[in-house]
């Protein structure tokens, strides 16, 4: 019965963003800035809307600086509902 539940309904499509982490000074989370570039509907000019999201690290091993991708999960917390899901580019800097 459990294989045939687990084969009719396969893993959800989890939302998935790239952003720079902002913040590490907290244990298991960091703080990553998405910048997103949308046209004003009026001006038309294209203009940087950006968003902080707090997501789970389990070991500390994400810094200041890096690019990572951060996918949706379960509420950990009352502001973490996302999970850092790998490194996508380390950090120049410091």
């Amino acid at each position: 019965m459990s294989e045939q539940a687990t084969a009719a309904h396969p893993a959800k499509n989890r939302r998935t963003l790239v952003g720079r982490v902002v913040s590490d000074k907290m244990r298991k989370t960091v703080t990553v800035l998405i910048e997103r570039r949308v046209k004003h509907p009026v001006i038309g000019k294209t203009m940087t809307r950006s968003k902080k999201y707090h997501a789970h690290v389990e070991a500390g091993e994400f810094g200041l600086g890096d690019l990572v991708e951060i996918a949706e999960c379960r509420p950990i917390s009352r502001t973490k509902a996302w999970r850092v899901t790998r490194l996508l580019e380390k950090s120049k800097g410091v």
